[in-house]
């Protein structure tokens, strides 16, 4: 098997929640070792073995080091000393009163690199505000902006700002080693997750900051240039035979996406040149924007009498932008390409028992990423930590468990 990417580097991990476990995630799942520093208690998020936990967690290691004890942060100092990277998504001071900084760690190890995903930053007036996804999306007008036209705010409900956190944390890391490299000299990177999920707005962002524009919910509308139609567009029900349990075989939607005169006369040819398609009203991209509402209802009524599938097939083949509006059975177990690119990877779970989580969305020629373990329950890697890494032995670890500096 070819060597991954990223063998030979060492994360010190001292992420939690989402943001900071996607970053370290990637890197894991790229090669380095990561080293996660747990409490002996953290929040009760879910299990390390399934779901989303093992999803966050996975290709690490868990060591579970008693922070408040200032043995355990003496042995926390020792494993950055033997480290590339020190990454963590706390708010700015909490590092800072471990001694764990970038300032005091370059002391002893000058090649150090501390990437710190705090929620905005370690400089400003809000830079000490505790933040979470959910905040920072207010924060940057999401919430605002998602919403149906003259309703109230509605927002995400996932946390996108962790995602955003997360793959930029990952981004600066690498950036940083380098950098590193280059230069020979160890670094500290402030990243700001508020920046982060500020950066990915889009069109809205330059139309506040250019034009001075106050933004409204989008609605279906295409933000990038004018498009009709642009939008969902309800389909025929899933057949009885065709439905999963639990699933609302009504609930089946289709987007669209038409910009150009020449993808209107595709679009038109593949619907049959209906005679609607004719009116002078729909005749130039003009038009059909200004008479949106009434394009709709004709394509609606296209899409009423077809699945998600068979639309999505029909445009697709005419070479418009279609796709079928995904619920979570259609992702996990009937979406073909990624099936076919085998984008779910499995992994031992509970008792043996095998659970799928997220693969790896690139490929690299010379050898990739690798799903290649669980995410490890808290403490579940002292021994190898402690005794492997730090060459500590058994009466030394024990000693260590007694004194409180190690949770077993």
């Amino acid at each position: 098997m070819p060597r991954l990417p990223l063998e030979g580097i060492r994360v010190l991990d001292f992420t939690w929640v989402v943001a900071g476990p996607v970053a370290t995630r990637i890197l894991a799942d790229h090669g380095a070792q990561v080293v996660k520093i747990e409490r002996k208690n953290p929040p009760p998020l879910g299990n390390r073995k399934l779901g989303l936990q093992c999803d966050l967690h996975r290709d690490k290691l868990s060591a579970a080091i008693n922070m408040g004890n200032p043995r355990g942060v003496q042995l926390a100092r020792k494993l950055a000393a033997k480290s590339d990277l020190v990454i963590d998504n706390f708010s700015a001071r909490v590092m800072r009163g471990w001694g764990m900084d970038y300032e005091s760690l370059r002391k002893i190890n000058p090649g150090i690199i501390c990437v710190s995903m705090s929620g905005l930053g370690h400089t400003g007036p809000r830079s000490s505000y505790v933040s979470y996804g959910p905040t920072l999306q207010a924060l940057t007008g999401y919430t605002l902006l998602m919403a149906e036209p003259g309703g109230e705010p509605a927002g995400y409900g996932y946390s996108y700002a962790d995602m955003c956190g997360g793959y930029t944390g990952a981004l600066a890391a690498l950036a940083a080693l380098w950098s590193r490299k280059r230069t020979g000299h160890g670094q500290f990177v402030d990243l700001s997750q508020f920046e982060a999920v500020t950066a990915v707005i889009g069109p809205a962002l330059l139309d506040i900051s250019v034009n001075g524009r106050k933004q409204q919910p989008f609605g279906y509308d295409c933000q990038e240039t004018p498009a009709a139609p642009h939008g969902v567009y309800k389909c025929r029900p899933r057949d009885g035979a065709e439905r999963d349990p639990g699933e609302d075989a009504d609930d089946r939607w289709v987007a669209i996406s038409v910009h150009t005169q020449a993808e209107w006369e595709r679009f038109r040819a593949a619907l049959g040149a209906p005679a609607w398609t004719t009116d002078p009203k729909f005749q130039t991209l003009f038009l059909r924007v200004r008479n949106r509402a009434e394009l709709d209802a004709h394509v609606s009524r296209w899409t009423a009498e077809r699945s998600p599938e068979d639309a999505m097939a029909a445009l697709q083949a005419a070479r418009i932008a279609a796709g079928v509006v995904a619920n979570g059975i259609d992702l996990c177990a009937r979406d073909p390409q990624l099936h076919e690119r085998g984008f779910w990877a499995s992994v031992a779970g509970t008792a043996g028992a095998e659970t799928r989580v997220t693969g790896i969305p690139f490929r690299i020629s010379s050898g990739s990423g690798a799903v290649r373990t669980p995410g490890p329950e808290v403490g579940e890697n002292n021994d190898y930590v402690l005794g492997e890494i730090l060459g500590l032995s058994r009466i030394e670890r024990d000693e260590l468990i007694a004194a409180g500096a190690v949770w077993r």
